[in-house]
């Protein structure tokens, strides 16, 4: 799986943005059911000539309805809007206030595992408190959690318990849309370095191992950002940004599910 993305959350045609981004060299696509826009994804794939094994494509799977054949119908219309056979990663979108019916959805990641129409399964949004139940289960373990993730919100506790687990951090809103951004120590680096902020941000993720996931529909941006892979931030400037984390939850922009109660 790529380290850097494409994003499409809130796409305003996400045909001709993910069009754009797989010309400037694009490789990773992340969508959902929930962002309504599988459709022009897949055109923009089917119409790229990209062969088939050299691109990622990562969906996920919404809260509703959200028992084993719920979710295995809703794989089913989402791998037929994307126009695939199979997603590269099939994530559960975010943890269910009925538990129940997260864990029988992962019953449901099981077998889309297994029979191939997910080449990997994980999850987004998950607080220890999920990830521990699902661990509990025994089945697979989740290939990848996907959090809100940034200078501002670094997610600590829950790094550490993922590589306890072998589970990948994936990042949405990698670059706090946009509020890290004028960050005063990662404007000074930037600036050193003559790269954008945006650049210094996405290989701060990169060198910690974080799958980041940004978004845009800018010509620039979208190419600007990719151009992060060949930068490498020195130790300081890396323990420069580590130490912008906000604690207490401060630097959080988006919505976080509810706890759920340890196993019995």
């Amino acid at each position: 799986m790529p380290r850097t993305g494409f994003g499409v959350s809130e796409s305003r045609d996400a045909g001709a943005t993910v069009t754009r981004a797989l010309a400037a060299g694009y490789r990773s696509i992340d969508t959902a059911a929930v962002y309504e826009n599988e459709q022009g994804v897949g055109a923009a794939i089917a119409a790229s000539g990209i062969p088939r094994d050299e691109l990622f494509v990562t969906t996920k799977v919404w809260n509703v309805g959200r028992g084993r054949d719920d979710a295995l119908r809703a794989a089913e219309r989402s791998l037929d809007r994307l126009g695939l056979g199979h997603v590269d990663l099939y994530l559960v979108h975010w943890p269910n206030p009925e538990w129940d019916h997260c864990l029988r959805t992962w019953n449901a990641m099981a077998e889309l595992l297994d029979d191939g129409r997910a080449r990997a399964v994980g999850v987004s949004n998950f607080r220890a408190s999920h990830l521990r139940r699902v661990l509990s289960l025994g089945g697979p373990t989740p290939a990848l959690n996907q959090v809100e993730l940034h200078p501002h919100l670094q997610q600590h506790g829950l790094r550490a318990l993922h590589h306890a687990h072998g589970i990948v951090t994936g990042a949405w809103s990698p670059l706090g849309r946009g509020a890290v951004l004028d960050d005063p120590v990662i404007v000074g680096i930037a600036a050193r370095l003559g790269r954008t902020p945006a650049q210094v941000v996405l290989a701060w993720h990169r060198q910690q191992g974080t799958v980041a996931v940004p978004k845009s529909d800018a010509p620039e941006r979208i190419a600007g950002n990719l151009a992060a892979a060949d930068l490498e931030l020195s130790r300081g400037d890396l323990r420069a940004i580590d130490g912008r984390h906000r604690a207490g939850g401060a630097g959080r922009i988006g919505p976080v599910a509810d706890e759920v109660p340890s196993a019995a």
